[in-house]
């Protein structure tokens, strides 16, 4: 099987997606001039073969994940996209087929997003596939919302629902529980794992109304944990108040076995909502008094939000409540290094 030559594959298959600051591949290095009166925003993260994605993911969802994952970091800090930078290592047993449907995959999430490729690199993976991209974004000077600026009395909210990603996992991995439910829930509950929702759109009023923000990538309640503690915080989540779609509300109301946690109401799978990861949702604290204008704000963008907790002074973790009880999860967030 012949292959193209690493000139060939990037003018054929990436070129194509390169923005102005790309020079369109040609050169060692991108150009890109900010907007006056700006500041640049950047963050990478990289997703890896068997720990991010699953082997027999179709190639235009990996591009969708790669890209989003990064493109929801931007969203939470209150930023436009500017343009990523791409290295894409392949294994050897790559194919042309498989890089066109990656490359039309990529090039549709960076139109609809307006993130162009600037640039990168393309090389031969000695392991598995491995996508790491490099987002730059934009926000008016000295207005980036951070993790660190979280207030006692601030309110914590969530956008859209959480524990979809976590559950299509768990689908596309065969747990015994997925056969029950009906296949338009099971198909939901894997595109969100597969294709996340990266909520650009309501970066600007994340600007104007966040004290606080984060993505929810690792867990909510791991997340939660982490703005909080950056802060110098504590607080409270309420598990109960945590927006679901109608598949996550199935999943949890089937019969299994009796939950680990000893709280009134845990179903078997709360933990994997709670603690589960790649739900790319914003998760941000705000005063009381901005919250209307908030909700004003996301409504008319047709994302809802949902207040899930509140900011108090203190250390240690925050306490997780189902209705009203305390609820101790088994494993509260994803991380890469528990078990080195």
């Amino acid at each position: 099987m012949t292959r193209p030559s690493e000139d060939e594959l990037i003018a054929r298959y990436l070129a194509p997606l390169a923005g102005p600051g790309g020079l369109g591949l040609k050169d060692d290095a991108a150009l890109l001039v900010p907007t006056p009166g700006h500041d640049l925003v950047l963050t990478v993260d990289a997703i890896v073969e068997g720990v991010h994605f699953l082997p027999d993911d179709p190639p235009e969802t990996l591009a969708f994940k790669a890209l989003g994952v990064n493109l929801s970091d931007l969203a939470a800090k209150g930023a436009v996209p500017a343009g990523f930078l791409m290295a894409l290592a392949l294994p050897d047993g790559w194919t042309e087929e498989w890089l066109a449907a990656f490359c039309g995959g990529l090039g549709s999430v960076a139109q609809e997003s307006g993130c162009p490729l600037l640039g990168g690199d393309t090389t031969r993976a000695a392991g598995p596939l491995t996508i790491s991209i490099t987002a730059i974004g934009e926000v008016p000077s000295g207005t980036m919302v951070r993790r660190t600026t979280a207030r006692p009395g601030d309110l914590v909210c969530v956008t859209g629902t959480i524990g979809d990603a976590a559950l299509g996992l768990s689908v596309l991995t065969g747990a015994p529980w997925a056969a029950s439910l009906a296949e338009a829930a099971r198909a939901n509950l894997a595109d969100r794992y597969r294709r996340p929702r990266p909520r650009l759109v309501l970066a600007e009023a994340v600007r104007a109304h966040a004290s606080a923000a984060m993505d929810v990538s690792d867990g909510l309640a791991g997340d939660f944990a982490k703005l909080l503690r950056a802060s110098g915080m504590t607080g409270t989540l309420h598990l109960d108040r945590i927006p679901l779609s109608a598949a996550a509300k199935a999943a949890l109301a089937l019969p299994g076995p009796a939950s680990t946690n000893r709280s009134a109401g845990a179903g078997p799978l709360l933990d994997t909502v709670v603690g589960g990861g790649d739900d790319y949702e914003i998760l941000f604290t705000l005063p009381p008094d901005r919250l209307d204008g908030m909700t004003r704000d996301a409504t008319a963008l047709g994302l809802p939000i949902t207040i899930v907790g509140e900011v108090r002074e203190g250390e240690g973790l925050p306490d997780l409540r189902l209705d009203g009880s305390p609820y101790v999860l088994t494993s509260s967030s994803f991380q890469h290094f528990r078990d080195a």
